[in-house]
């Protein structure tokens, strides 16, 4: 009884180190299932950037020449940079209103006086057919506007008593006849213009080496017989005259007048150069220039500005002139 017990227990406790070896074994061969619990991804939120105002660009300068040559002499007909070499390009080419404009602007950088004379250069051209040309010519003519303060003294030759007292009483300085010759030889008598009556104007050839272009001519408007509206033209008016064949330089204006006014000044003045000129030869000026006393210079039509001078060239939106640098 007692072996068959013994024999027994040790069965038992064979099988007992079996199953232990086998789940062992088992054990490091399959993972254990650990229990994990899962949560849901939380979505990264996106940061809203601050909205930037774009400032719009500045869209570059082309300039299209592909059909057009090369200026002579130039790099391109226009800068594209806002840094370049003045001479490697043309003028450019501005309105007589913007000319005008930027004209008192440098006025106020330059702390030039505001009422310096404004002056205008003109280039003719004289060019008529077969080899001719117009003769060179002085003019007077009256401006809308007036620069000038005070009145143009003028002289009438006349012999008859009722026309120097006509004369006398419409502003004229001084009203005679052959006696006022010898005086003005001596120069003991001077004026701005002379005007005479046709029948004195014989008498008058002493003074014509002495007066020179002031002598009366009919082609000026000086000889008539109508002296108050001679003397109307001649008090007030304007006088300029074509010199070195071609040029023609006169003031227009002051600078402290308004915009407007310099700009009839400027038109009446060319379209009195241009009636010299026959209108089926075709247009009457070249390159024109405009300037203040500071030399702040102008070609009429254009308008370029450098520490040395500003050059304009105003083109004239309805004149008959043609103004090309």
């Amino acid at each position: 009884m007692a072996t068959c017990t013994r024999n027994l227990w040790k069965v038992f406790a064979g099988c007992q180190r079996q199953l232990l070896r086998v789940e062992g074994l088992t054990s490091q061969t399959t993972p254990r299932k650990i229990p994990v619990r899962t949560f849901a991804a939380v979505k990264a939120q996106k940061k809203s950037k601050p909205k930037v105002t774009e400032e719009p660009k500045e869209q570059k300068k082309v300039i299209d020449d592909t059909d057009r040559h090369k200026p002579y002499g130039k790099t391109a007909w226009a800068p594209v940079d806002d840094v370049y070499i003045l001479r490697y390009y043309p003028r450019t080419i501005y309105d007589v209103s913007e000319a005008i404009d930027m004209l008192k602007t440098f006025q106020r950088l330059d702390f030039t006086p505001q009422e310096q004379p404004v002056y205008i250069d003109l280039q003719l051209n004289m060019k008529l057919q077969k080899k001719k040309k117009v003769d060179a010519f002085i003019s007077t003519v009256q401006l809308p506007h007036l620069f000038k303060t005070e009145m143009n003294r003028v002289l009438v030759f006349t012999e008859d008593a009722n026309q120097a007292k006509v004369a006398m009483e419409n502003g004229a300085a001084l009203a005679g006849g052959v006696e006022l010759i010898q005086p003005i030889l001596d120069e003991e008598i001077s004026a701005d213009f002379y005007i005479a009556v046709p029948e004195i104007l014989n008498k008058l050839a002493p003074l014509r080496n002495k007066l020179r272009k002031k002598f009366p001519k009919n082609s000026r408007g000086s000889v008539g017989i109508r002296i108050p509206k001679m003397l109307e033209l001649f008090k007030y008016g304007h006088e300029y005259f074509v010199e070195s064949d071609c040029y023609i330089r006169t003031q227009i204006a002051t600078l402290d007048m308004p915009k407007e006014h310099i700009f009839a000044n400027l038109r009446t003045i060319l379209l009195d150069v241009c009636s010299h000129r026959p209108a089926d030869m075709g247009t009457c000026t070249n390159p024109a220039a405009v300037h203040n006393l500071s030399i702040e210079l102008f070609w009429a039509g254009f308008l370029r500005r450098s520490r040395i001078g500003a050059w304009a060239c105003a083109l004239m939106p309805d004149g008959p002139a043609d103004w090309s640098p």
